[in-house]
């Protein structure tokens, strides 16, 4: 389905609904069509932007205060390194996990839950025993985490053939031989799971550059998912749901378009342990992974005290191909109307690489590396209902709701933490990508489809297992996500674009989660720190490694 095709589809069938809706049903409830700074980045196209009326010199600038930027600035701060400026566009820090509140809960806008670290994931672990939230060795093969913190029971479950089961992977109508395929699958997976390389690396570690390097690992990134699992023989097309829903869930991709590497990855490199938990629990709240930012944002002001401007564009960087002399970074505060020069001796760049054709002055390999790069947009709704929504029969509420027909990857529930306690109202944060789509037609659809239209196709779908969903919602806000996650198509994980941002610049050096391939908190996390060690390594600063 091409961009016409879909907005006219998309907007028919809005129309039609809202139309249905007039009466006797419920009118829509109120919300807010949210998203990130489209406009003001939008001005990176048109580079109108006014010549700098100030000039600042600082040590190490850090542009992008998502996970990987906040990263780099609580290790700069935990070596006890103040001399830094980090910046961001949007008003608050945070990028991909940002949250919001309201009366009822604060709810995720972005990523909502980090699995339990592995013991490869050693500054995952020594931020959550900052935090509070690991307790003890945060080396230990099997550490305690805060309750409060792992994902109260039922974790998950699936609504499929007008009926909610416990789990993800569909029991329902699967005969002997493809449950045979899911017990292959899964001792296909484990095999990868304990496999280590002469070295003594893990087939598929988190952070992945930690990974083995053999050949025959490294060639699954030539294919594609779907067609590694045809040439297994899994042809189960509830093992293909099951596996595809996994890719559009982290990558925001189809199967038929995630590397195989990147696919295997997501079920091998999982394999954290706690002494309190089994292994498939996940760490959450409320906020999703907000509780994470907000954390790494505190101890840096508690350390070295404020070191965040935002609603700043970084629009041009200039020098630091030499080698020598200061980076020029150009920022424009819309806020003051003004643009701001920062003549940085070390500069982390911790905003997405799709940004980088269009800020970098020079540079032509990053640039052309850059291009390469591929991202899928999102759409997130959080509904503020008045009540748990009524039930069909089966599974009981769980914290992910996955709907198998669903257009949607499901919901989760932010109140689901407290569900013991608290039966009244609650915030379903509902999830979209458009893995159907090529991402520039799904990109103009989020630009131009109205939240009437948005809001009226979630209801509509979550109808299906709550018919009670239009009454109880007293507001739906919408968030878009235009490049919301690198896209880990056949290729990238492998290819020298992608090394040529891991690599350690004199004075640049990046720190974004697309430096991984994979768009998740332990990669983004990784990067950050190991740009930050090796700026401080530049500067003759003096600290412990978080990555030993």
């Amino acid at each position: 389905m091409d961009r016409r095709d879909f907005l006219a589809s998309i907007v028919a069938a809005g129309a039609a609904s809202l139309a249905a809706c007039r009466s006797p049903t419920p009118s829509l409830p109120p919300g807010e069509l949210l998203g990130t700074s489209l406009d003001i980045g939008h001005r990176l196209r048109e580079q109108a932007l006014p010549a700098a009326g100030e000039t600042r010199k600082v040590p190490v600038l850090i542009v992008g205060a998502g996970v990987g930027g906040l990263a780099a600035g609580w290790k700069l701060a935990q070596a006890g390194f103040a001399d830094f400026l980090l910046v961001d566009l949007e008003s608050e820090a945070g990028g991909n996990s940002r949250a919001g509140r309201n009366a009822v809960s604060a709810y995720p806008w972005g990523a909502h839950y980090l699995p339990l670290p592995t013991r490869e994931s050693t500054a995952v672990r020594e931020l959550l025993a900052e935090l509070g939230v690991l307790r003890g060795d945060v080396r230990a093969a099997r550490p305690a985490y805060d309750e409060r913190h792992l994902c109260a029971t039922p974790q998950e479950r699936l609504y499929l053939d007008g009926r909610w089961q416990e789990g993800l992977l569909p029991l329902t109508g699967v005969g002997a031989g493809e449950r045979r395929q899911y017990r292959r699958f899964t001792d296909t997976i484990a095999a990868f799971a304990q496999r280590r390389d002469a070295a003594g690396r893990p087939a598929f570690a988190l952070p992945m550059a930690l990974s083995s390097r053999d050949p025959d690992l490294l060639r699954l990134d030539r294919v594609s998912m779907r067609d590694w699992l045809l040439a297994q023989g899994f042809d189960s097309p509830q093992l293909h749901w099951y596996v595809n829903h996994a890719c559009r869930d982290d990558y925001g991709t189809a199967s038929a378009a995630v590397s195989a590497w990147a696919g295997i990855h997501y079920f091998a490199s999982r394999s954290g342990e706690a002494e309190n938990a089994a292994s498939d629990t996940v760490l959450t709240a409320p906020e999703g992974n907000a509780w994470l930012t907000s954390g790494m944002l505190r101890s840096i002001e508690a350390r070295v005290g404020q070191r965040l401007l935002t609603g700043a564009l970084a629009f041009r960087v200039a020098g630091g191909e030499s080698g020598s002399g200061p980076l020029a970074v150009d920022l424009w505060l819309p806020g003051e109307q003004r643009t701001l020069r920062v003549l940085a001796e070390q500069l982390i760049w911790a905003a997405p690489l799709f940004l980088v054709p269009w800020v970098f002055s020079g540079h032509a390999r990053l640039k052309d590396a850059a291009r390469r790069y591929s991202y899928a947009p999102w759409l997130i709704a959080n509904l503020t209902l008045s009540q748990l929504p009524e039930e069909r029969s089966g599974a009981p509420l769980a914290w992910d709701n996955v709907l198998h027909r669903g257009r949607s990857l499901g919901y989760v529930v932010a109140t689901h933490q407290q569900m013991r306690l608290w039966q009244g109202a609650t915030v379903l944060t509902w999830y979209r990508s458009f893995d159907e789509l090529a991402p520039e037609a799904a990109r103009a659809a989020l630009r131009e489809t109205p939240r009437e239209v948005w809001a009226e196709q979630i209801l509509a779908e979550l109808e299906q297992p709550h018919p009670d969903i239009r009454r109880i919602s007293s507001r739906i806000d919408v968030f878009r996500n235009a490049h919301a996650m690198v896209r880990p198509l056949p290729g990238l994980i492998s290819s020298d674009a992608r090394a040529l941002f891991a690599a350690d610049g004199e004075r640049l050096r990046f720190a974004h989660a697309d430096v991984s391939g994979l768009s998740l908190f332990e990669e983004a996390q990784y990067r950050g720190i190991l740009a930050a060690e090796r700026t401080l390594r530049r500067l003759r600063v003096r600290f412990a490694s978080s990555l030993a």
